[in-house]
């Protein structure tokens, strides 16, 4: 018998602990927010594609990918219901419409790319300079090629 009674008295105390717990934690969003993102194109020709990461992706298949339109000069992208976390932005100018990035037979890209945080290096780009922060607020990102 005293073994139900402290079984009961257990189950109780977990069960207003929950509840308790439950009413303080704030509520959940079930949206993100947006990242968008301008880049200034040299030509009109072709469009511009965007890949947003997180650091399990980069340099990967992006965890959301867009295309733009050149168009006055300018190509850009909205990224929708964002999580709060870092994330990075690669984008490459396809200005002849393979839908793929190109490169010289040395390794060096033939077309226009740009990453995030405007980071230039001789080499791939690395995750730790490109990641920025995105929190519950809009991002705007102005990114050069």
């Amino acid at each position: 018998m005293k073994a139900i009674i402290t079984s009961v008295v257990t189950f109780s105390l977990l069960l207003t602990s929950f509840f308790a717990t439950a009413q303080t934690t704030p509520e959940m969003k079930t949206e993100g927010t947006t990242i968008t993102v301008t880049v200034p194109v040299k030509s009109d020709k072709g469009s511009v594609f965007f890949a947003l990461h997180n650091a399990d992706t980069f340099m990967k298949q992006g965890i959301q990918d867009l295309e733009s339109p050149v168009k006055d000069g300018k190509a850009t992208v909205t990224f929708k219901n964002v999580a709060p976390g870092d994330y990075a932005v690669l984008l490459f100018h396809d200005a002849n419409g393979n839908k793929q990035m190109d490169f010289e037979p040395n390794g060096m890209p033939s077309e226009m790319y740009g990453v995030s945080n405007n980071v230039m290096n001789f080499g791939p780009p690395q995750w730790s300079d490109a990641k920025f922060e995105v929190e519950t607020e809009p991002v705007s990102l102005d990114i050069v090629m």
